[in-house]
């Protein structure tokens, strides 16, 4: 089975004075197809395990490889340019361009993978299509309603086709009747294939994952 998230001893401390060890050094495999959430209360290290598995945050000890890439010896550059082409994220806050279309929104995550622009057109109304939102293609954020933005999300985190998914707190700006349409959509993204991995607060959103990882006091409790 292929790898795509291995951390052996990752771990990550803030500097004080006094130090905060966010994350205790923690040993972390996830297998390509795999859906697991990770949970556990504010400020137990949930968001930075999710920011050093994203390539956001580098670890303070420990080696993670991402999808057979060690991470640990990249550039920042090539740090930016791996995670556009191998993470796919979808936020609460959905972070779409205000003054970008749905389309042009999921085309712009094209831009570290190189496809000309007729082509990133195409497959971003392909991404959109995936998700329902064909008929919602031209129109601005704004007029969207929060479950239309979250699916022009998903959208913009599949069009490159990557190797992992982060998902955090996908649902958390929702109601009940739209976030269990999102998580109808991700369930579907796991049939097909993707890894995902999914931060949330909610047990009946992280019971729809294959593997339930808690994070407490900065511990992985795999």
């Amino acid at each position: 089975m292929t790898v795509v998230v291995k951390c052996a001893g990752v771990g990550r401390t803030y500097p004080g004075p006094p130090p905060v060890d966010a994350l205790q050094p923690a040993d972390l495999t996830i297998n390509r197809g795999e859906y697991v959430s990770i949970v556990g209360p504010s400020g137990s290290g949930k968001s930075t395990l999710l920011n050093i598995i994203g390539l956001i945050d580098r670890p303070t000890s420990g080696h993670y490889i991402l999808d057979g890439v060690d991470v640990a010896s990249l550039k920042e550059a090539d740090r930016t340019a791996l995670r556009g082409q191998r993470i796919g994220f979808v936020f609460q806050s959905f972070h779409l361009l205000p003054h970008r279309t749905a389309v042009e929104n999921v085309a712009l995550a094209q831009l570290y993978v190189g496809p000309k622009a007729r082509q990133r057109f195409l497959n971003a109304a392909e991404a959109l299509a995936k998700v329902g939102l064909s008929h919602r293609a031209f129109k601005m954020p704004n007029t969207l309603s929060g479950g239309e933005r979250q699916r022009v999300a998903i959208a913009r985190a599949l069009v490159n086709q990557p190797a992992l998914l982060l998902c955090d707190e996908p649902t958390g700006n929702l109601d009940s009747a739209t976030s269990s349409m999102i998580l109808d959509i991700l369930d579907q993204m796991h049939a097909d294939g993707y890894t995902i991995v999914i931060i949330t607060h909610a047990p009946d959103v992280a019971e729809r994952a294959d593997r339930i990882i808690t994070v407490r006091d900065g511990v992985l409790h795999v």
